[in-house]
């Protein structure tokens, strides 16, 4: 199965040389924030809107070594993968620019 996950392309030298991914929130939330395709541009939409300069990590859940939960910790009810270690960089499929159009919303990119 595939998730999706949201970053900036500044936070990926360390990725692009082979090595885990830790993003910003492992460090200081325990865990990597995903998203379904389901539920990926709505959050892109919600908590990044006209934001340039961010990729799309299209991840093969079969591959992440750390444990990925499903779960919703906003109070919802809809369930959000979250990966609770270092992100192994051949889980990693693609990886996809993510550009808002000129309205600053997103659509899901080609390729993802």
């Amino acid at each position: 199965m595939i998730i999706y996950h949201i970053t900036k392309k500044e936070n990926l030298p360390g990725v692009l040389s082979g090595g885990d991914y830790a993003g910003d929130t492992l460090p200081t939330e325990g865990f990597i924030h995903c998203s379904t395709a389901a539920q990926v541009i709505e959050v892109a939409n919600r908590r990044f809107k006209g934001q340039p300069g961010l990729v799309l990590l299209v991840i093969e859940t079969a591959l992440v070594r750390p444990e990925i939960r499903y779960e919703n910790l906003e109070g919802g009810s809809a369930l959000f993968p979250h990966i609770y270690g270092p992100l192994n960089r051949d889980a990693i499929q693609r990886i996809v620019d993510l550009m808002p159009g000129q309205d600053g919303f997103f659509t899901f990119p080609v390729g993802g």
